[in-house]
């Protein structure tokens, strides 16, 4: 005879069914909360998490800001900013500035600008472009680079927004890049431009080239768009548009892609990449793209005033010439004769 089951003390099991396989509420799942010793000690301070920020940026920032002081980069002159017909409706200005950008993709702003200037002569809106064939439009913005590829974008881009904007641009980041040929980069700063909204960092190959040889980034990236979310991890939101034109320029001019001119930029001493991509002898004196490091970014009143203090010393101070020996001792002898 077996002996007799002692009971469960935690109760009988319940026979398999359906909802035996449910799992334990969260209540039911909840552990007891242990008191930690320190949770009343007075001195015990919460630790702190602090951002990552490059060592030097703000430092190297004002002397970008001061090596652009002058505005005369090509960006400034023929950027998005400078393409779009001022007199022309909102909704018509808005398109400009899209397609603009869509342009500048692998162009130089002076080929980008003579683009926008045949297209607004012809008629830039989403209107006209659907009514011009590809062949005449390819002829409007050549030699834009890819321009075939960017007639094809251009019909397909007017196309959504004349049906569903009636030829206006999306308010969006999120409408902005799903038109063909729209990226992030250009959201970005149609938004900006075109709808005075900062919605994120435009970053294009200067900004992406710069950020990572000036060790802005916690870690280097591989393209635009890493480098995008890496700088506004970091970078406060107020300097989001100022740091796409900032970088622009100073690329066009002094960090250039290819033998950037390290020795007439501020920023040598702190820049982590300085010197290293750099041409090993340097351009000689008077050459355009070697201005000296003492005068490189001088102001106009500071060149004026140079001028000045020239003119004043060429009138108050005697012209110094060289005398030879020769002519030293000859000159002794008259003096003896005449005396």
């Amino acid at each position: 005879m077996d002996p007799p089951r002692l009971p469960y003390p935690w109760g009988a099991p319940h026979p398999k069914s359906e909802t035996a396989t449910v799992p334990l509420s969260s209540h039911s799942r909840r552990r007891r909360q242990l008191k930690v010793e320190y949770d009343d000690d007075e001195d015990f301070k919460p630790m702190k998490v602090e951002h990552w920020q490059p060592p030097d940026w703000k430092k190297q920032l004002e002397y970008i800001r001061e090596m652009r002081s002058s505005r005369d980069a090509p960006v400034d002159k023929m950027g998005a900013e400078k393409c779009y017909d001022s007199e022309a409706p909102a909704h018509a200005r808005r398109f400009q500035v899209l397609v603009s950008l869509m342009l500048s993709s692998q162009t130089r702003d002076q080929v980008t600008a003579a683009a926008m200037l045949k297209l607004r002569a012809h008629g830039c809106t989403a209107e006209s472009l659907l009514a011009t064939d590809d062949e005449t439009l390819g002829k409007l913005i050549y030699p834009v680079g890819f321009w075939r590829t960017k007639v094809k974008y251009l019909k397909q881009t007017s196309a959504i927004l004349q049906k569903e904007l009636e030829g206006d641009i999306p308010d969006s980041v999120e409408g902005l890049v799903r038109l063909p040929g729209v990226g992030p980069k250009m959201a970005h700063l149609a938004m900006d431009i075109a709808w005075d909204q900062v919605s994120g960092i435009g970053v294009d190959t200067h900004v992406h080239r710069i950020s990572n040889r000036l060790g802005w980034l916690k870690t280097p990236t591989k393209n635009p768009e890493g480098t995008r979310k890496a700088l506004e991890e970091w970078l406060p939101r107020e300097l989001w548009s100022e740091i796409n034109w900032l970088l622009v320029g100073f690329g066009q001019q002094v960090c250039l892609p290819v033998n950037p001119l390290c020795s007439v930029c501020l920023n040598q001493h702190s820049c982590p990449s300085a010197f290293k991509n750099s041409p090993t002898k340097r351009p000689k004196a008077g050459s355009p793209q070697s201005p000296s490091p003492t005068s490189a970014f001088k102001t106009k009143t500071e060149v004026e005033q140079d001028s000045a203090v020239k003119d004043e010393r060429t009138k108050t101070e005697p012209l110094f010439t060289p005398v030879s020996p020769t002519t030293q001792r000859k000159q002794a002898k008259r003096k003896v004769k005449m005396s």
